[in-house]
């Protein structure tokens, strides 16, 4: 899966998503850093890559429809420090190969998972 790390997250999230086999770059990697919203969402659709994020902006589904995304994934998180953000991709990570990404929302919390299509 292709995907892009929000700069909101540590840079250890690309890597860790790499190291499981999957390609990810980064808003930074593209000087996205502080952009607008909008800019971060048409690189995703231009490169169709899921946004990974940590901004709840992207969990407004009337914003953002799923439909038309390659998958938007919302870090819900108490913790935003390095270890909580890297430890809800390793739990995401085997969910991957048994639920839909593409055109969904997931809003990933430290306990559960919610999909939204």
């Amino acid at each position: 899966m292709d995907f892009k790390i929000d700069e909101n997250l540590p840079v250890e999230a690309k890597e860790l998503l790499r190291e499981a086999g999957h390609d990810a770059a980064s808003a930074r990697d593209q000087q996205l850093e502080g952009k607008p919203d909008s800019d971060i969402v048409s690189a995703c659709q231009r490169e169709n890559r899921i946004l990974v994020t940590l901004d709840t902006d992207f969990a407004d589904i009337r914003a953002y429809p799923p439909s038309r995304h390659a998958g938007i994934i919302v870090l819900r998180l108490k913790h935003q420090d390095m270890p909580s953000v890297l430890n809800i991709l390793r739990r995401l990570l085997p969910m991957f190969l048994a639920e839909p990404v593409k055109g969904h929302l997931w809003i990933a919390e430290k306990r559960r998972v919610r999909i939204r299509d």
